[in-house]
């Protein structure tokens, strides 16, 4: 489970998952590259990483901008483990999704995180790097939700995606994977979860009965990049408390 001079790419790790994920890495001895627009956000966390011991640095880029991120990738040392966890939502009823709602999630949440993982893994190949692609999707890329009809289909999009990536690189011995988390409480999403009415359905449907937090995930992240679970491609790690058992 160890990363000893291994570099790790974290996209939208400016907070939530993506900074506790760059942490565990860091943690594990990644040197960790963290992405993401909000410059002062990243720095900050890559200056706090490297106070705690672990080695980190921040780069500002929009993955929205493909050319500037694919670019932004070139130029890096090749990558041994990506987690891809850039991504948004837009709730609304499936009647009401305008195309602005569809085009931002499904822009963000899918079509950039396609070419980053491509753009991480073609410096992979050329430097014959046998890596980790880890894809952050969610509980909604294995069932249906109400009121995420565009959330849902980025994410099942993402699961397939991910197989199929899978399949192409495994003859260059790097591997694929999602995490699927349930709702996890954070900065962003604590305020909807903390509605009485929403977090009693989502507790009703977590079987061990409480919200999802970010340390939660973090044991998957590591074992995921490291040789621990070097036999493991083409699948996902559910982490949804039970969510989608029946």
């Amino acid at each position: 489970m160890r990363l000893d001079g291994k570099r790790a790419l974290v996209t939208g790790a400016g907070r939530g998952i993506g900074l506790a994920a760059a942490a565990a890495l860091a943690e594990a001895g990644a040197h960790v590259v963290l992405l993401a627009r909000s410059a002062g956000e990243i720095e900050a966390a890559s200056q706090a990483i490297r106070q705690n011991g672990g080695s980190a640095e921040a780069l500002a880029c929009d993955v929205l901008d493909l050319p500037a991120v694919q670019q932004a990738i070139a130029d890096q040392t090749p990558f041994d483990i990506l987690v891809n966890n850039a991504g948004t939502n837009r709730p609304a009823p499936f009647s009401s999704v305008t195309i602005e709602d569809f085009d931002a999630v499904l822009n963000l949440n899918l079509r950039s995180a396609f070419f980053v993982a491509q753009a991480v893994a073609q410096r992979m190949i050329a430097s014959q790097v046998r890596g980790s692609l880890i894809h952050i999707t969610s509980q909604m890329g294995h069932v249906g939700g109400r009121e995420r009809t565009v959330y849902c289909a980025s994410k099942w999009a993402m699961e397939g995606m991910s197989k199929s990536i899978a399949l192409d690189l495994a003859s260059h011995g790097i591997r694929s994977n999602t995490i699927a988390p349930t709702f996890i409480e954070t900065e962003l999403t604590r305020p909807f979860l903390q509605a009485n009415d929403f977090q009693n359905f989502a507790l009703s449907k977590i079987k061990l009965g409480r919200l999802g937090t970010v340390e939660d995930l973090m044991g998957a992240v590591v074992f995921l990049a490291s040789s621990a679970s070097a036999l493991i491609t083409g699948t996902s790690i559910v982490v949804d408390g039970g969510w989608t058992a029946d």
